[in-house]
């Protein structure tokens, strides 16, 4: 049988062995600047205690409470999925979900596994600042004018043209003719829908009556000549980055996380622009071709 101490001492090299080495944030194990070992005269103590990193991920929110030095609580967050994002040029800040982690200067890995921390580069949901900007200015953003898509059609069929042209002067008198079979035809379908278009029908009474439902509908949201007024005002001197503009018709914005997930539990920061965009978005377009080559 052993003594009350000789127990006491067992059962303390038993828990010893088995638990695992605490973090600690103290310098007593490092070297001396000359290069020299110190001498460990003591052991860690409570209060330079470290603890594992939070490595916040997208996701469903879940914060843990953790009590620190002093009886303050920590927000500690494991998963998050929305933030608050300020616009800075337009003094503005909207709640909008996370989407993904896009650049990290510090790690690759961070990236990959969707790790939110202090100073990534995450893309946001655009549509709580488009809201704001149509309801403030009258704009809508992201929204290309009649103009834009007419040089893009242009543009896109211009090729396709150049290719049917050729493949017409290598087939030659075989696609005319058919051309003028399958034209025959069309003709006959062509007055049936001109004899069935002047009979009065039941669709065509429907379709008046939605039409008349939505000219309603667009009475009622006109605005007043005075907010028009005020709303021509603002947009005097109303200036967007032609890059953020482009980003609206994505849907996605670049922004850029100041606050620290896992000390806050949350996840707050601002939009990317002016010189700060352009610097990302050359780091992105970089990353993008080294993947490629």
């Amino acid at each position: 049988t052993l003594s009350s101490g000789a127990a006491t001492f067992v059962c303390y090299l038993h828990r010893t062995s088995t638990t695992r080495m605490g973090i600690t944030r103290s310098s007593t194990h490092k070297r001396r600047s000359t290069g020299g070992k110190r001498k460990a005269y003591r052991k860690k103590r409570k209060y330079e205690l470290g603890r594992p990193p939070a490595m916040t991920r997208l996701g469903p929110n879940r914060i843990h409470p953790v009590r620190v030095r002093g009886g303050s609580i920590k927000h500690r967050a494991l998963r998050l999925e929305t933030g608050n994002f300020s616009w800075g040029t337009e003094a503005i800040t909207r709640k909008t979900r996370l989407l993904a982690v896009v650049y990290n200067a510090s790690n690759n890995e961070l990236v990959r596994t969707n790790t939110l921390v202090k100073s990534a580069i995450v893309q946001i949901d655009a549509t709580p600042f488009r809201q704001w900007y149509e309801q403030h200015y009258g704009v809508v953003l992201g929204k290309k004018s009649a103009k834009e898509l007419a040089a893009e059609k242009a543009a896109k069929e211009a090729p396709e043209a150049k290719k049917t042209e050729s493949k017409k002067g290598k087939k030659g008198a075989k696609k005319a003719d058919a051309a003028k079979k399958a034209d025959a035809p069309k003709d006959t379908e062509k007055d049936k829908k001109k004899d069935d278009a002047s009979k009065p029908s039941a669709v065509a009474t429907e379709g008046s009556a939605s039409s008349d439902a939505s000219a309603q509908a667009a009475k009622s949201d006109k605005k007043s000549d005075k907010v028009l007024g005020k709303l021509a005002k603002r947009r005097n001197g109303r200036k967007v980055d032609a890059a953020v503009e482009d980003q609206f018709v994505a849907g996605r914005l670049y922004a850029c996380i100041a606050s620290r997930p896992g000390q806050s539990g949350r996840c707050d920061g601002y939009i990317l622009e002016g010189e700060e965009l352009a610097f990302y978005l050359k780091k992105l377009t970089a990353k993008k071709k080294g993947k490629t080559a």
